[in-house]
């Protein structure tokens, strides 16, 4: 399945901001920070991390309602993408 380009300039965005907030919780360790604010921010880093998947399958399964014959044929037809859902679910 191919992402539009959007999409994938979105997603890179939002992990690399996952990717800031990992190297947050690494700091506040080492630092020795209250462990309700670590788990705050890993249960943050957590849920960006899932949204970053469900919106790359939802773009997927957007085109395979669209163009179910091309999902099929690229190996993403929509039992698979339902499978992925369910995977992150």
């Amino acid at each position: 399945m191919q992402l539009p380009e959007e999409t994938t300039a979105d997603l890179l965005r939002r992990l690399a901001r996952i990717e800031g907030q990992v190297r947050g919780v690494q700091a506040m360790l080492r630092d020795g920070r209250e462990c309700r604010e670590i788990v705050a921010q890993l249960s943050a880093a957590g849920k960006a991390l899932d949204q970053v998947g469900f919106k790359m399958l939802a773009t997927g399964m957007a085109a395979c309602l669209a163009h179910p014959e091309v999902a099929g044929e690229s190996g993403f037809d929509l039992e698979e993408v339902e499978k992925l859902f369910l995977k992150l679910a």
